[in-house]
């Protein structure tokens, strides 16, 4: 198996599910409803909401530095502001974290051994690099909604 596709792998993993850790982030968003993920139970924390648009927005910007433009976010476009908390817009935001991480892992599992080792741009490191650290970050908000989540329903 191509070190490519074993990293997307461990991409879907995080976010999707059968992680070896325990719940990923779709498995503990499963029964999170827009009250919920807008609540801050915890003062000076992100709440859910904001936590998985951030994870949207640093697949996003993974996407694009593979395409090869420099990007670092900052402000809302790290954090970006969550809408009126609806149901419908909350069950949005998870599609669209959901399709956004789906394209990550297409194109990471077609990415050449090379390609892994090219600079991502303007950064001193690698894609290889970038894209453990695209799962640990997934895995490591994933944690914060796991406390959140019981935080918010005591």
């Amino acid at each position: 198996m191509a070190e490519a596709v074993r990293i997307a792998d461990q991409l879907r993993r995080a976010f999707q599910g059968d992680a070896w850790h325990g719940p990923a982030l779709l498995e503990l968003l499963e029964d999170v409803d827009a009250a919920t993920a807008a609540a801050r139970p915890i003062p000076d924390v992100h709440s859910i909401w904001e936590l998985v648009l951030h994870i949207e927005a640093w697949d996003g910007a993974a996407m694009k530095r593979l395409s090869g433009k420099k990007t670092q976010l900052t402000g809302k476009k790290n954090f970006p502001r969550v809408p009126e908390p609806t149901e419908a817009a909350w069950r949005e935001a998870v599609a669209h974290a959901k399709r956004t991480h789906e394209t990550l892992v297409k194109i990471v599992a077609g990415l050449s051994e090379a390609r892994l080792r090219d600079r991502c741009p303007g950064k001193k490191y690698d894609f290889y690099h970038l894209l453990h650290g695209v799962a640990q970050h997934e895995l490591y908000h994933a944690g914060q909604i796991a406390i959140l989540r019981k935080a918010v329903r005591g």
